[in-house]
């Protein structure tokens, strides 16, 4: 089974039928029908390793600012709790705990799944970035995953290589700031290359401008971890940049990437949204 990053950018990709859009949806129709979607989204970012592990977990609506439309989405898309269990045994001895009632499926996961799969028929569980550990934990839990690959799961880390809310600049539509470029292109060369020294990353020197938090940046390293178990390069299947620091680079592993050609440009940001909202 495959996996996939997905550079998910402003919830407003949810609605929108752009060059990424284009993308996430031309990969669920090339992957094989998983048995479960185990996802790891920026915006499960907490103090714990957690999984979901409730039958119908519900849909988040984490931002605020966007029009009613965006509110109104729906992802009924089913857990599957025994799923939790798999998760934790195949990463042990790293705890990982069960959450029955707390959260669900983030803007992180559903806006992208939206398209990749709108059926919403198959089973998603959420795993948690736990914000106390460093970045090696991640990379080496990614790795841990593995064995869920072979067992019909797709494994999806949502979230954006370059994520600087507070450097957006809205005449910049489709463009990227020098170092965000530079960062994205030093990423890239890793994950096509070297996935695992993706834990190294924060030693370049863009690497405070174009991750001055890390919970978009984490997701990175869970792809970068299954690919390191699989002893091979990801492949990207698209990139850009979005309102000049914010790339909006996806890769897959284990299927190639499929390019696509430009339609309309990045995702809108409406103007109701502050530019340094922590919720997109």
């Amino acid at each position: 089974m495959p996996a996939v990053f997905f550079g998910h950018g402003s919830p407003m990709n949810a609605l929108e039928v752009n060059r990424y859009t284009a993308a996430w949806r031309a990969f669920g129709r090339s992957v094989p029908r998983p048995r479960a979607i185990l996802v790891v989204s920026a915006h499960w970012y907490i103090g714990a390793t957690a999984v979901t592990a409730m039958p119908r977990p519900r849909t988040i609506h984490d931002f605020y600012g966007f029009p009613q439309a965006l509110f109104d989405v729906r992802y009924p898309a089913p857990g599957l709790p025994e799923l939790a269990e798999e998760v934790s045994d195949v990463v042990h001895p790293t705890w990982v705990g069960a959450d029955v009632d707390s959260w669900g499926i983030d803007h992180g996961t559903w806006s992208v799944l939206v398209h990749a799969f709108p059926e919403a028929d198959i089973p998603v569980v959420q795993l948690s970035i736990n914000a106390f550990k460093g970045l090696d934990y991640h990379l080496e839990l990614g790795a841990k995953l593995a064995p869920l690959r072979e067992r019909g799961v797709l494994v999806v880390a949502s979230g954006n290589v370059v994520h600087n809310l507070g450097g957006v600049d809205r005449r910049l539509l489709d463009q990227g700031f020098d170092w965000a470029q530079r960062f994205d292109e030093a990423a890239k060369a890793t994950m096509l290359g070297e996935p695992t020294e993706a834990g190294r990353l924060d030693a370049h020197r863009d690497f405070g401008l174009a991750v001055p938090t890390p919970d978009h940046f984490i997701p990175l390293l869970y792809l970068a971890g299954l690919a390191a178990a699989a002893d091979e390069g990801a492949d990207v299947l698209v990139d850009g940049y979005a309102y000049g620091s914010l790339s909006m680079t996806a890769y897959t592993l284990g299927l190639p990437g499929r390019r696509t050609e430009p339609l309309a440009g990045a995702p809108t940001l409406p103007d109701a949204v502050p530019a340094d909202s922590a919720n997109i």
